[in-house]
């Protein structure tokens, strides 16, 4: 009975949200190039069965935050099996030590997360030894940080009117859930160039971003999908690209139909597919832990013992709602 209420929960949600991003798209201006809007199903925490699923509905992106995660999930023999042609999206962030073990994964399509020249050199070299210069290039996109916030505290201040009165443990579970990595926005152009002139191994794709948390769109449209639009045509401009070419990486299951609307052809969706997600209190909250322990302060491991408890602080948070 558990399968035959999933299959169609889950069939249900898929065929909503593919309507309702084609009636996103069919709303976009004609100035915006006319891109179909890829849709990633975001299956963090969600058992294979369940991508699997989905996988039967005729969704064939998939996203998952955690390096561990994706490769238990991308290696799963029921997902070999049922799913040969998956195409897995990294979308966390990547730490330089798990680049190798990334790299590993099966069907890998696309990283969204490079953040940096650093991190770009490294997962060019890294692609280059594991599959070999010959093989295809590895696509990735360059994560910006659009929204720019200064510092931890104007991070609480644009939360909560009342972020002086949170505790210690409060505010760290707010800065789990709204911490983003990213690259300065006027660095944009120089990293593209050097992924494109030096990266031979990788396929620059677009950029992408997180966006701010919350934000009122009776404001206007989100500054942040704005910010990833002109630094798109920036870099078209500076290195000669067509704009159709260059995808933005923006819109998740709260804002996905706006940022559609206004550009994005590639959005992240996950709790409107498969549900709220549920983090076990546990050692089980990294899949198949290494023996060899992660550094105390990894995000690879504290963001996910802090979520659930953070998604719990959040609901009780002052934020302005769509």
């Amino acid at each position: 009975m558990w399968k035959v209420a999933m299959s169609e929960e889950v069939g249900k949600a898929i065929q909503s949200v593919v309507e309702r991003v084609n009636q996103a798209a069919a709303r976009r201006p004609k100035t915006l190039p006319a891109v179909t809007p890829r849709l990633v199903a975001v299956s963090k925490t969600k058992p294979p069965e369940m991508v699997i699923e989905a996988y039967r509905q005729g969704q064939r992106n998939f996203g998952e935050n955690y390096v561990n995660e994706l490769v238990d999930k991308a290696s799963d023999p029921l997902i070999l099996e049922s799913c040969p042609d998956i195409k897995w999206h990294f979308i966390g962030h990547l730490q330089k030590n798990n680049v190798n073990k990334l790299l590993g994964v099966p069907n890998l399509f696309l990283i969204e997360t490079v953040d940096s020249v650093k991190l770009a050199e490294k997962v060019n070299s890294s692609w280059q030894r594991l599959r070999g210069e010959s093989m295809q290039r590895l696509n990735v996109m360059v994560q910006i940080n659009t929204s720019g916030e200064k510092s931890e505290l104007s991070l609480l201040n644009r939360l909560s009117t009342n972020a002086h009165t949170l505790s210690v443990g409060q505010k760290f579970c707010v800065m789990s859930v709204v911490g983003k990595h990213g690259l300065p926005p006027e660095e944009t152009v120089n990293t593209v160039k050097h992924i494109v002139s030096q990266c031979s191994a990788l396929h620059f794709s677009g950029l992408m971003t997180i966006g701010r948390y919350g934000y009122n769109l009776s404001l206007g449209p989100n500054p942040d999908f704005e910010m990833l639009l002109s630094r798109r045509q920036e870099v078209c401009d500076s290195l000669q690209l067509p704009v159709e070419e260059v995808e933005l990486s923006m819109g998740m299951s709260t804002d996905f139909e706006h940022a559609i609307e206004v550009g994005s052809t590639n959005v992240r969706v996950g709790s409107i597919i498969f549900g709220n997600r549920e983090y076990p209190n546990s050692a089980t909250n990294t899949p198949n832990p290494s023996p060899v322990p992660s550094p105390a302060h990894s995000p690879e491991k504290t963001s996910k013992v802090v979520s659930e408890e953070a998604s719990k602080k959040m609901q009780h948070l002052t934020v302005s709602q769509q």
